[in-house]
């Protein structure tokens, strides 16, 4: 039977979070319902609410951690009381090459996102984590292992996944040197698994207040990136570029540093690129990348207990979740907000 949700949701296009409340659906063969107690806020969240968004109202959220209330008659991997988490994707065709191979989240048909499009089953509109409750087929539902905060660990399965996954697409190990443009909440996992991976490590950063903060989370060193000087020092340096920058910026430059056969991979995908095609001869590359699928979220998971990896949070509570999207809208969080949907 269906179950009424407590929940935070923009009711129109642009508007504010607010109370409201919705009728889940009733639990499938093959679904896990849980009780949310941490969900992450992404930059994602601010887009979608806004510009991005096609369905009203909308309850946000996708990097959620919390304990299984029920499960589906099929469902043998999970049980009541297990502490699970659930990422930006929760469904996908499940037969086309990319799903095949665990990669759901580049789906031909295109991947079921956590909140805001049609489920493909009935067609009701998908709910994310800022609410008490969630359901979501088990294929999309990963169990969280021991050793991991649970608050810190909520924004892994999409700030940590979308880091983790390219370097290790791209074999990033000993004797990698590799850069992380920008130094926020996706960069600062970026730093972490690239130094845990045992990757020589720079970070690149427009601010001298984060060099020290950058320091600590794992680099080696640190670049201003303003400084022509220390950016022309780098050419011909770097293996594999780590860009976390959602706006345009003159990219010759990082281009540069990269070696023969080097690539900068794009993770905040800014409308477009200001970089001068001669800086791509010497077989450089510009590459992007999504979140990973569940094969890798599931390994990035272990990972991060092994290395002892989470991600450096402010912990707020429901009602605080407008002035924290406001204040990551402006860049005011070190170095990611979760909600703790327990208070």
């Amino acid at each position: 039977m269906s179950r009424t949700v407590n929940a935070y949701a923009a009711l129109t296009s642009g508007s504010s979070l607010e109370p409201w409340t919705y009728e889940q659906r009733t639990p499938r063969e093959h679904d896990v319902v849980f009780d949310v107690q941490f969900c992450g806020i992404c930059h994602t969240d601010i887009h979608m609410i806004g510009p991005w968004g096609q369905s009203f109202p909308m309850v946000p959220g996708h990097e959620m951690v919390g304990r299984v209330t029920e499960v589906g008659s099929g469902v043998h991997h999970f049980a009541v009381g297990d502490l699970v988490g659930v990422g930006p994707v929760v469904d996908s065709c499940r037969k086309c090459e990319p799903c095949l191979a665990g990669l759901e989240t580049y789906c031909l048909e295109g991947a079921t996102s956590a909140y805001g499009v049609p489920d493909r089953v009935d067609g009701s509109p998908t709910r994310g984590g800022f609410a008490d409750s969630v359901v979501c087929d088990e294929r999309f539902v990963h169990r969280m292992p021991d050793g991991l905060d649970p608050a810190a660990a909520a924004p892994l399965l999409c700030a940590g996944i979308t880091t983790y996954s390219p370097l290790r697409h791209w074999n990033i190990g000993p004797g990698s040197t590799v850069g992380v443009i920008g130094i926020g909440g996706l960069g600062h996992l970026g730093i972490k698994f690239a130094r845990a991976m045992g990757a020589e490590v720079v970070a690149f950063t427009t601010s001298q207040s984060k060099a020290q903060a950058a320091l600590a989370l794992g680099a080696h060193e640190v670049v201003m990136s303003r400084s022509e000087t220390q950016m022309a020092s780098q050419a011909n340096r770097f293996d594999f570029l780590l860009d976390t920058v959602s706006a345009t910026y003159p990219m010759t430059p990082f281009v540069q540093a990269l070696k023969m056969n080097g690539t900068l991979c794009s993770l905040g995908l800014p409308g477009s690129f200001d970089v001068a095609p001669f800086a791509l001869a010497m077989r450089r590359s510009i590459a992007g990348s999504g979140a990973g699928g569940t094969v890798e979220t599931r390994e990035m998971l272990q990972f991060c207990v092994d290395h002892k990896i989470t991600a450096d949070v402010e912990i707020v509570a429901p009602d605080e979740i407008n002035t924290a999207l406001e204040r990551l809208d402006r860049g005011d969080v070190a170095f990611r907000f979760v909600v703790d949907m327990a208070r």
